[in-house]
């Protein structure tokens, strides 16, 4: 008697690509986290915006002392935000592989969007820092900490976050996969940002912060969703 013949193996089923997070939600909850930050200490401190670090010294040490809460839950906000920002990075850049790009600019908006994370992080951290109590007993150190979260929050984070808009735009320009108002704008904002770096030398091109960060956010969010995550055969041709 001959033994029951095996049951025939399973067929196997193309692997599916892991596509992983959408990274236009990614940027909106990054966005979010960041605006939180700004908004939500300065609606707990009555409207007392958080201090420059080149004005009054005495002024500054005062607005910390009096808004301990806002100033730890801003950093605290901030530093959050870091989190998905990086996630965007590495989501974006395993796409631009996956969709054939092989030139750097895949690993210009990975290195650019981890750079611009560990700074925002570190800024949130030290604004944290500049909130405890125990810290600001020590009226000595409060100035060089407010520098260096306005350093690693300004052109600390917004520099590295033009490498990584640039990252996205010129493979998303040269190869079509953005549309090219949307890749143009983000070359432009990412031009901006590489300039803010000379306001760490010059306070007057301080403005180019704001415009190059909240800009490059709202890019970053269009870019996320305009992102294809398939590549017609007859454009890779």
């Amino acid at each position: 008697m001959s033994a029951p013949a095996a049951p025939p193996a399973p067929a196997r089923t193309p692997h599916e690509p892991q596509h992983g997070p959408h990274p236009g939600i990614l940027a909106i909850v990054a966005t979010g986290l960041f605006l939180a930050g700004l908004l939500v200490p300065l609606a707990l401190s009555g409207g007392s915006a958080f201090p420059s670090p080149f004005g009054d010294t005495a002024a500054s040490l005062a607005h910390f002392r009096e808004h301990a809460a806002p100033t730890r839950t801003g950093g605290a906000l901030h530093f959050a935000a870091s989190v998905p920002l990086a996630i965007y990075a590495a989501t974006v850049s395993a796409r631009l592989h996956r969709l054939g790009i092989r030139a750097p600019g895949a690993t210009i908006a990975l290195a650019g969007g981890l750079l611009a994370s560990a700074a925002l992080a570190a800024s949130g951290l030290l604004a944290w820092v500049l909130g405890q109590s125990d810290v600001l007993e020590h009226p000595g150190v409060v100035p060089a900490l407010h520098l260096l979260a306005f350093a690693t929050g300004g052109a600390g984070h917004v520099v590295p976050l033009g490498l990584l808009v640039a990252g996205i735009a010129v493979p998303g320009l040269l190869a079509g996969l953005l549309p090219r108002r949307l890749a143009w704008a983000g070359l432009v904002l990412a031009a901006l940002a590489e300039l803010s770096v000379f306001s760490l030398l010059a306070e007057a091109l301080s403005p180019l912060l704001p415009v190059a960060r909240f800009g490059g956010l709202a890019w970053l969010i269009a870019a996320g969703f305009l992102l294809p995550r398939t590549r017609p055969r007859t454009r890779r041709a």
